[in-house]
């Protein structure tokens, strides 16, 4: 007999997903370059060289049991203790080999965060907007997510509702910051607040409330700023991060989790991971790939085109008239759509092969967002059909 739960799930694909899967039908049509696809957070600009030279020089001089071979259960000693310095000398943070377990990216830390903190039925918050795949993360746990409603002005946290159901049953609170989708990076005011609230919950309640942080998008802020150090405002947290963005390498499934040394028995929930690799199958990421990360821990691509292109859409949809908060990083915008459809403008946008994603998925209805993780040149041309979809229809 199937499984009930997934055959639902193939009913409720990613929006993403099939609206980049539209793209790439209607690119073999009249050629991709003229499809403007804004659908799909797939990192554009190049590799740094560093990394491929790192990549060459390990092929060529390291031996093939240590490239290709099982990694141990709680990964690679070395790479943990690179990963752990670069932290330690980024954020003052004393993290050190004991406190770090690589991943399958940012998704497989948060798949065993959850499940290091959460018992099946108890419930882990977020914030709207966030990443929909949260959902399955999460409930496919056994945990289930409950979702705080947007504050539209400035998409900081809505902590009226927040302190209104964080109740005895949230085991977790998950954050996005930098956010997907809409580029806000939560203050240093924000995050104060929120680890506020989340010790006088644990202390009423008599159990901690453990902060999973989701950071891929880390490196990506704009003006010469840095995003806030989560952890450095909330002693029980667990970082999870991803390579993806940061050195443009989505497709090597490479991250990892990262429990503050200050958490309660941070050694253990570490020493945890291994275990409950056993049950998702996660064991093992490639051991080639996290050599090569640990070398360019510190280093990232050339990220400053995201920067360009927000610049250009931000300015150009201003003005048209939509409302924007502007990003403060990442490579994501989440303009409110000129009608209360979201679904239906998006469908509208199609015929000027603008490829939007409307954004009731993310807990923001009548909003979209924008992938412009794209070339500048091709951003530049998308504007004129924004321009015709605009005023044509609104």
């Amino acid at each position: 007999m199937l499984v009930q739960k997934y055959k639902n799930m193939l009913s409720a694909k990613s929006v993403i997903r099939e609206l980049s899967e539209f793209a790439t039908a209607r690119g073999k049509e009249i050629g991709y370059e003229n499809v403007f696809d804004y659908s799909l957070g797939n990192p554009s600009v190049p590799v740094p060289q560093e990394f491929t030279d790192t990549m060459i020089k390990l092929l060529r001089e390291t031996d093939t049991l240590t490239l290709h071979g099982y990694s141990p259960s709680l990964t690679i000693p070395s790479v943990r203790e690179k990963i752990a310095a670069s932290l330690e000398r980024r954020f003052g943070i004393p993290y050190r080999m004991q406190h770090v377990f690589m991943t399958a990216g940012a998704a497989g830390a948060i798949a065993h965060a959850v499940r290091l903190v959460t018992e099946p039925g108890d419930e882990v918050l977020t914030f709207a907007t966030f990443f929909p795949e949260y959902h399955p993360y999460v409930d496919l746990s056994g945990a289930v997510l409950k979702v705080v409603p947007p504050q539209f002005e400035t998409f900081q946290i809505n902590f009226d509702k927040a302190a209104e159901m964080m109740t005895e049953k949230v085991m977790a609170v998950l954050i996005n910051t930098p956010n997907n989708p809409t580029g806000v990076v939560y203050s240093e005011e924000t995050l104060k607040k929120l680890a506020a609230l989340m010790t006088e919950k644990s202390k009423e309640y008599g159990h901690p409330i453990y902060l999973i942080t989701d950071e891929p998008y880390r490196e990506i802020v704009f003006g010469g700023k840095q995003a806030p150090c989560v952890s450095g405002f909330y002693d029980n947290s667990i970082m999870c991060y991803s390579f993806s963005k940061s050195l443009s390498i989505p497709g090597e499934r490479i991250g990892y989790l990262a429990v503050n040394p200050a958490c309660e028995d941070a050694e253990t929930l570490v020493n945890m991971c291994g275990q409950i690799s056993r049950g998702i199958g996660h064991n093992c990421p490639s051991s080639i790939i996290q050599l090569a990360v640990a070398e360019c821990a510190d280093l990232t691509a050339d990220l400053s085109v995201y920067e360009t292109n927000m610049n250009l859409i931000y300015n150009e949809l201003k003005d048209l008239g939509l409302t924007i908060v502007k990003p403060d990083g990442t490579f994501y915008i989440f303009p409110k759509a000129p009608e209360d459809d979201a679904k239906e403008f998006s469908k509208k946008a199609l015929k000027y092969d603008l490829v939007l994603v409307p954004a009731d998925t993310f807990g923001a209805p009548g909003y979209f967002r924008m992938a412009y993780c794209i070339d500048t040149e091709k951003v530049e041309r998308s504007l004129p059909a924004f321009r015709k979809f605009i005023k044509e229809n609104y």
